[in-house]
């Protein structure tokens, strides 16, 4: 019987009895990571990162859930296992399980560069490897972290200047709190929708420093901050809320971006090319490093990449899972 096993509920452990991010209610869930399409509501027990924790307990509410520090190895039935960095966003998690001297890895969501706040992507060696391909294609390829900072610094001081708010639409888990640590203080105060805000908050109460922050809710005197930039989901960007700023400009920031036609469909004045998944040589260099010789490929680019890895010399297959790319980091509809 293999180590892992792929089922209608999701992936699933026979030797644990456990699911790996399952889509579908059961008894016991081992999760990745806490975005919505990895973290559902309705499992009996949960287990995740100790990190992962709390905006899982924000999110879902009152949930059974036992943790696991990075490393930490725990026995489950007939099955070893452990939690390692996947450097996706805070408390995210490659899940590694052993079983009779087989070792699988469950890669959840992950990107290979260290952005300075999560936990660093860290390689486990396996013989099955489940990657994502969210951006499996050779046209992903992201520039640097400062070099991005560095233009949406220059865009949020032209606004400013300008007399306009700046308004940058970002994921709430995950890619606010990293675009918080690139944002430059000196050039004016940061606002962040509520959803952005909550989010702050519980990983400011968990011990993680992020930069300081204004809700940008009723209670706010727009007036008495200008040349402030806002960080809001992208469903906030050119609603009612966002027009009470007055003049303002939009931007994205996303992976998708490093597509010109997906930038003109956003239908905002600027795009920056950022994402919290790897790219095409972080998704290569990633497998390459594991050692497996088999890999299972889920959401994305799964057809491309997967021929891509067989052409390559691994043995490649697509998997088929209910799992999805992050709001954020989501292709709009054209």
């Amino acid at each position: 019987m293999s180590t892992l096993t792929f089922t209608p509920s999701g992936i699933f452990c026979p030797a644990g009895d456990f699911y790996i991010d399952p889509w579908r209610p059961v008894p016991r869930a081992l999760i990745t990571h806490g975005h919505a399409d990895h973290a559902r509501s309705g499992m009996g027990a949960y287990l995740a990162t100790d990190i992962a924790a709390p905006v899982m307990r924000h999110r879902l509410g009152q949930i059974d859930i036992e943790t696991l520090c990075y490393g930490e190895r725990r026995q489950i039935g007939g099955a070893i296992v452990s939690f390692h960095p996947a450097g996706h966003v805070p408390g995210s998690a490659q899940i590694r399980v052993e079983v009779a001297g087989e070792v699988w890895v469950a890669s959840g969501d992950y990107k290979v560069v260290d952005d300075g706040l999560s936990t660093p992507f860290e390689p486990v060696r396996c013989h099955h490897f489940i990657t994502e391909s969210t951006f499996g294609l050779p046209v992903f390829r992201w520039p640097d972290q400062a070099q991005v900072a560095q233009q949406i610094n220059d865009w949020w001081a032209a606004c400013a200047t300008a007399g306009k708010t700046a308004f940058l639409g970002c994921y709430a888990l995950g890619k606010a709190q990293r675009l918080l640590t690139m944002l430059d203080p000196e050039i004016g105060p940061v606002l962040t929708h509520s959803a952005i805000e909550n989010t702050n908050q519980i990983m400011r109460g968990q011990g993680i420093t992020l930069p300081n922050t204004l809700r940008a809710g009723p209670e706010l005197n727009l007036k008495a901050h200008p040349r402030a930039l806002v960080l809001a989901p992208p469903s906030a960007l050119g609603s009612k809320w966002a027009n009470k700023f007055g003049p303002h400009e939009t931007a994205f920031a996303s992976g998708w971006m490093a597509m010109r036609g997906i930038r003109r469909r956003r239908a905002g004045d600027r795009g920056f090319i950022i994402s919290d998944h790897a790219d095409w040589s972080g998704l290569l260099s990633a497998i390459s490093e594991t050692g497996a010789e088999n890999v299972y490929v889920t959401h994305g680019y799964t057809e491309i990449f997967t021929r891509y890895l067989n052409e390559k010399g691994w043995n490649a297959q697509v998997l088929k899972t209910e799992f999805g790319a992050d709001e954020a980091e989501e292709e709009p509809a054209a």
